[in-house]
């Protein structure tokens, strides 16, 4: 009936606007359609979650450092830049795209920006907002070989990806290092919500979350579409509670070694939380994020809809570049000094990170808080090897191997979803 009921309403210019949520009806038959799913392949970041908590538990036993006050802020911090190159490539994965280059493109914008800054004088904002049109000069021109040229992305990120390197090179010089000296930006990676700014976050984050499902549920009753049942609206606002009354309450602890005390939520993490949200927001709930799944699934079909491909794609890569200089500030905030080498070896972890949390390589499935559970995953390993005082290569063995285990069941989950074997 409700398969019925959605069909009808489809032509509505209300409904027309609406993102489907699959199955509606009470918890029971969420849970039935969510194992439906699971059994038929689709199951979203479910292992990456697993995975996390496996992880957890193992190095917690391994390590008596690892699941302390300080390790949990440090790790926050971490795994920052990871989670936003994750964020940032979902958009062109879900074409079915790739961006080779999203974090040379990062490193060559912090690049300009600390020597516009330091080495010219240019005032600190101005620097940034060039290299941010730095990068969005670059998502245009990616988008423009490959949504009107018809070169494949992997072609021409690839080239850029060499390309900025030397570019790296040229503008700051071999060798050559500046340190970034700007208190505000040093901040972001270094600095501490107040304690009682913590809980302010937890409560827009819940008000947030709370009105936006509100909101869904108000367009889909005046729509004449089905709803969920409420229960799961507090369910999810419950969850988001315990949760994040946890991690503020652990942040909060003094996790300082000296008489001066040092708690409170890193202040990396609400930014990423607001860009987090955004970017879900506009990838759920308007038409360019639709746009983005429906060609992710079948770009032939999407065209023969009506819908403007190749703007899509241009608008996705631009995006993509964007969000890969907030990455690129997120390390060299944590670091200190900008040099030549920002952004080279990143790339292919950000691929991975999307790819363990459940983003498909080949389009058209997955979400941006996959992509942030995929990263927390390898900042996990990368943290838990550390402590445990193993070698890089490890890290490396370990990474990879994930990598490796998560592409083949996004491809097994393909096959038992009906995709066809290529």
């Amino acid at each position: 009936m409700s398969s019925n009921t959605r069909t009808n309403a489809a032509p509505d210019p209300v409904a027309s606007d609406l993102i489907g949520s699959g199955v509606e009806g009470g918890l029971s038959d969420q849970i039935k359609a969510w194992w439906q799913r699971v059994r038929g392949g689709d199951m979203g970041a479910l292992p990456a979650v697993g995975g996390l908590v496996v992880l957890t538990v193992l190095f917690t036993s391994l390590s008596p450092f690892f699941l302390t006050e300080r390790n949990f802020a440090n790790l926050l911090n971490q795994a920052a830049t990871l989670v936003m190159l994750g964020i940032a490539l979902v958009f062109v994965l879900l074409l079915g795209e790739i961006d080779l280059s999203a974090g040379v493109t990062g490193g060559v914008a912090m690049a300009l920006f600390v020597v516009l800054n330091v080495q010219f004088g240019i005032p600190w904002p101005l620097a940034l907002l060039i290299g941010f049109g730095f990068g969005i000069i670059t998502g245009a021109l990616i988008g423009f070989f490959v949504a009107r040229v018809g070169i494949p992305s992997f072609v021409v990120t690839l080239g850029l990806f060499l390309g900025f390197q030397g570019l790296a090179l040229v503008i700051i010089g071999p060798g050559g290092l500046y340190r970034l000296e700007v208190p505000e930006l040093l901040a972001i990676q270094n600095g501490n919500l107040p304690v009682w700014g913590g809980w302010a976050m937890l409560v827009v984050m819940l008000a947030v979350s709370a009105a936006t499902s509100f909101w869904d549920r108000a367009r889909r009753s005046r729509a004449g579409v089905p709803n969920r049942a409420i229960s799961l609206v507090w369910i999810k606002l419950a969850v988001i509670a315990v949760i994040g009354g946890v991690a503020v309450y652990i942040l909060n602890e003094d996790r300082g070694q000296s008489v001066i005390a040092v708690q409170g939520v890193p202040i990396i993490v609400p930014i990423v939380l607001v860009i987090l949200w955004i970017g879900t927001f506009v990838l759920d709930r308007t038409k360019f994020g639709r746009y983005i799944y429906a060609i992710g699934g079948n770009a032939e079909a999407a065209r023969r809809s009506g819908v403007k491909v190749r703007w899509v794609k241009w608008t996705a890569f631009v995006i993509c570049s964007s969000l890969a200089v907030i990455s690129a500030l997120f390390s060299v905030a944590r670091v200190g000094s900008v040099d030549a080498t920002v952004g080279r070896d990143i790339v292919l972890s950000g691929v991975a990170a999307a790819v363990v949390g459940g983003v498909s390589l080949f389009g058209g499935r997955g979400r941006l808080l996959h992509a942030a559970i995929g990263a927390l995953v390898i900042a996990v390993i990368t943290n838990g090897l550390g402590l445990l005082n193993l070698p890089a290569g490890i890290n490396l063995l370990v990474t990879g191997g994930v990598l490796i285990l998560a592409a083949t069941v996004d491809a097994v989950s393909r096959l038992r979803s009906g995709g066809a074997r290529t």
